[in-house]
């Protein structure tokens, strides 16, 4: 029997780019130049930057060309200040091109970087490790993963400013928010804790899902079934989930539930699993 992928994704890759190419057709001229909840960015911007995971994707991983010199990189820090310039200036390139083109490259680039995704041993090394998470290496169903995790981000970024709420669906909203919860070991590293100690994560409606952190002798682990009443219970609605652990929302403006331990819930509602 085949190993099983823990977070499966790359079957929902082709319908996920499909539903892009719509949207993207589908925008009126006011609104690709909307702000999105991304605040640097407008739809035009967002829809940029999903260009460039492709065309970076198929580069770095297919190609084996990493371009940008990373000599400098040392630290968490380090990496997200180059991202972010990487970002910005490919941004600032792409206000060149017109929606059309825009569109037209992401519906050619995607089947290419699919097909290489798929291509890939799911658990073998990749190619990046998924930092947000505390790791400094990853396997290859995690990297697949965490790429699902950037486009449907931004595609929901944009459905967002229009209203078009397309995405929130089981199908594809449970593997996004499933990929984001390997973050919350990462993100309570520093919480001392007793042994047993027990976070449950929820997020409600039929679209979302239960998650359980429970402190180890020496690190935490999250788990989707529990033997006991948790420490301390937290409740998001989706839409607050998505924009808080995307950096979109801050904590303090979180409308989320915390039930028990007041201060041990509090510190999920600082988990970030993008690299912000």
């Amino acid at each position: 029997m085949e190993k099983p992928i823990p977070v499966p994704t790359i079957h929902l890759f082709p319908r996920l780019d499909e539903m892009l190419i719509d949207l993207l057709r589908s925008l009126t001229p006011e609104e690709w130049n909307a702000q999105t909840v991304a605040r640097l960015w407008k739809v035009k911007d967002v829809a940029s930057h999903l260009l460039d995971g492709n065309l970076r994707g198929l580069s770095i991983s297919r190609d084996g060309f990493f371009g940008e010199p990373t000599e400098n990189i040392h630290s968490y820090q380090d990496l997200v200040a180059f991202l972010n310039e990487l970002n910005r200036s490919w941004v600032a390139a792409a206000k060149r091109l017109s929606p059309e083109v825009l569109t037209f490259l992401l519906e050619a680039t995607g089947k290419h970087y699919t097909g290489h995704l798929a291509s890939l041993d799911p658990f073998g090394r990749a190619v990046f490790s998924v930092a947000w998470a505390g790791e400094d290496t990853s396997l290859n169903w995690f990297h697949i993963a965490r790429e699902y995790t950037e486009k449907f981000l931004h595609q929901q970024q944009i459905r967002d400013t229009i209203g078009n709420q397309g995405l929130l669906t089981r199908e594809f909203y449970y593997p996004f928010l499933d990929t984001l919860m390997y973050a919350l070991p990462h993100t309570y590293k520093n919480v001392p804790a007793d042994n047993g100690t027990m976070v449950t994560v929820r997020v409600t409606t039929e679209i979302g899902g239960e998650w359980h952190l429970i402190k180890r002798a020496d690190h935490w682990q999250v788990s989707k079934s529990a033997d006991k009443e948790p420490n301390a219970t937290v409740a998001l609605d989706p839409v607050t989930a998505w924009k808080l652990f995307s950096k979109s929302m801050a904590p303090q403006e979180a409308p989320a539930t915390i039930t028990g331990d007041q201060a041990l819930g509090q510190h999920a509602l600082r988990m970030v699993a993008f690299m912000a």
